[in-house]
């Protein structure tokens, strides 16, 4: 079973910057897509990022330009680099990963809170 655990959130002053990590359970080698999503209050869960097996990003038109999103074959372990950050980047930032073909799945971790505020 495919287990994800983000890490990295916290409190930050606006303009400051957060690296989140998404640690797998599982070789993320060949997965077919990893990716970060984020919920803020009152508000729908929406793709910040996204990476698939073949590198390819996908960035949420808020955060272009002060995220990047990357990942660790060697360490199972994707990430999300935030720049630049807003208070309007305040959610619960969650790692997402999704398979198809021999083996499908789409699993969610349990979030990272990050605030951003003076």
């Amino acid at each position: 079973q495919v287990q994800l655990v983000e890490s990295g959130g916290g409190l930050v002053q606006p303009g400051g910057s957060l690296r989140l990590s998404c640690a797998a359970s599982v070789t993320i080698d060949g997965i077919k897509l990893m990716g970060w999503y984020r919920q803020a209050p009152g508000k729908q869960r929406e793709l910040v990022a996204s990476i698939s097996n073949l590198g390819s990003t996908n960035y949420a038109d808020s955060v272009k330009g002060r995220f990047t999103i990357s990942k660790d074959i060697s360490k199972n372990t994707g990430y999300l680099q935030m720049n630049s950050l807003k208070a309007e980047d305040t959610a619960v930032y969650y790692c997402n990963v999704k398979n198809w073909g021999v083996r499908s799945y789409d699993v969610w971790g349990r979030g990272t809170q990050v605030t951003v505020s003076p």
